[in-house]
């Protein structure tokens, strides 16, 4: 649960089970790989559960556990909060990177 990708991924998932390229429209900027890891390591902190349906082709949802789904209203007021304040912390980055321009974080 230590990014950014993840906390989007919880916030879709809150709506309700999605397939992958549901999810992949949804995240704005999330590639295929990220958000395979991403749904994996959710998956193994028992906050998503991944159901394989026998179909030809298999056709594959993700929903939130019960313990996933008790978060969403962190991650929600979380995500909120990162909304309200993007402005602030664009204009932050943007003081600091001139201030310290070789300081190799981006």
């Amino acid at each position: 649960m230590g990014d950014k990708w993840s906390v989007l991924v919880i916030v879709e998932l809150a709506n309700g089970p999605r397939r992958f390229r549901q999810l992949q429209r949804a995240i704005d900027g999330i590639s295929q790989r990220m958000l395979t890891l991403t749904v994996r390591r959710l998956e193994r902190d028992g906050l998503v559960l991944r159901t394989v349906y026998p179909t030809v082709p298999a056709q594959v949802d993700y929903r939130l556990t019960e313990t996933g789904a008790s978060l969403t209203h962190l991650v929600k007021a979380l995500a909120d909060w990162s909304l309200a304040h993007r402005a602030a912390i664009a204009q932050a980055r943007q003081a600091y990177d001139g201030d310290h321009p070789d300081n190799g974080i981006r």
